[in-house]
């Protein structure tokens, strides 16, 4: 019998005032539990204090099972970032040319500006260059294959700083730290 996730949003009058797991308690082992705290961490600081986001809590609630027992937490993680900055007004832009608005083309390189989207270049002057291929495949979330993933992990991470303003996330830092020790 799977286990049940879900949450009891309590509001008033449009105010969030609590959140109750509804179900039993999901066990978060290594990996997914530092994504666990990851997850967490981004929903603190993107969220306000008081602002119901049932869509928002929704999807935490299915990227917490998502990532328990399973060996490859980094796609689930992946397509939490890019369904939580949707879910918050941040989508990606990951099929047209922010400046033609043509579609894009996967021969040609694109460098992704946070405020605008892929802007065609001609070389790659950033980590922020992709193909327009490499885009296409991130926005299909192909994140089965290695590349994919890695270039996602790499598109979503500068995103997200830049919404965060900056601030550090601590899950973060601690999981790099702990890679490293590895």
């Amino acid at each position: 019998m799977p286990l049940s996730l879900s949450w009891v949003i309590k509001t008033d009058m449009g105010t969030l005032t609590g959140a109750e797991m509804n179900g039993s308690p999901m066990a978060l082992v290594g990996d997914a539990l530092m994504a666990g705290y990851y997850t967490n961490e981004l929903l603190l600081n993107f969220l306000h204090k008081h602002d119901s986001q049932p869509d928002v809590f929704g999807l935490y609630a299915q990227t917490i099972r998502g990532m328990a027992g399973v060996q490859d937490i980094a796609p689930v993680l992946r397509e939490f970032e890019m369904e939580l900055l949707r879910l918050l007004g941040y989508a990606l832009n990951l099929d047209h040319d922010s400046t033609s608005h043509g579609p894009l083309q996967s021969d040609l390189l694109y460098e992704y500006r946070v405020e605008r989207g892929p802007v065609r270049v001609t070389e790659r002057r950033s980590s922020m260059t992709f193909s327009g291929a490499q885009l296409v495949s991130i926005r299909q979330k192909q994140f089965q294959r290695d590349e994919v993933l890695r270039d996602a992990s790499i598109l979503l991470r500068e995103i997200i700083a830049f919404h965060l303003g900056g601030k550090e996330l601590k899950s973060r830092k601690v999981l790099v730290d702990l890679k490293r020790s590895r």
